[in-house]
Formats: structure tokens, C-alpha cells, sequence
């Protein structure tokens, strides 16, 4: 493909890459803190509280989420690819 006829980033791919970003980080983010606060000696009755069960439960729920948007951004540039190159040999085949 030449610089005519590059592809356009949609906003729906746009979006879900910023948010794997942001899903990836938060739960390294949530790990680093648990691995921090058990390095700096708390205890196990410490990590009971409200903030750090949301803590730990950012990596549960962050990196599923994550990996289900990295496959769904292949699926959905694959299809855009394809529909370039269907688009570029229906131009090209019909001059």
C-alpha cells in the first residue's frame, strides 16, 4: 500500500488501545503497591481494609479485561484490513 492508500485508525481502535494501556498499567500499578506493602512488613490484618481490596482486586479484573480488548482490537483491524484490501482490488481491477 502506498501513503494514498494507508488505512485510518478508527476511533473504536483508538479507544480500545488507550484503555488496554490504562487497564495494563493500573493493574501493574496495584501489583507493585501490593508487592511494595508487603515488603515494608505490613500484615496480613493491614491488607483487610476497604482501599486494599480494591487494590488487589484491580489485577483480578484488569488484566482479563485487558487481554478480551487486545483480541478485539485484532478482530477489528483485521476486518478494516481486509475491507482496505477488498476496496483497493475492486479500484484496481475496475480501470
Amino acid at each position: 500500500m502506498t501513503d494514498e492508500q494507508t488505512r485510518s485508525v478508527s476511533r473504536a481502535e483508538r479507544v480500545l488501545a488507550y484503555l488496554l494501556i490504562v487497564f495494563v498499567a493500573a493493574a501493574i500499578i496495584a501489583f507493585f503497591a501490593i508487592m511494595i506493602g508487603s515488603a515494608s512488613g505490613m500484615s496480613q490484618e493491614s491488607f483487610d481494609t476497604p482501599v486494599w481490596r480494591v487494590v488487589a482486586f484491580v489485577p483480578w479484573v484488569g488484566l482479563p479485561l485487558a487481554f478480551v480488548m487486545l483480541f478485539a482490537l485484532v478482530i477489528i483491524g483485521g476486518r478494516g484490513r481486509s475491507a482496505a484490501n477488498r476496496l483497493a482490488r475492486q479500484t484496481g481491477s475496475g480501470s
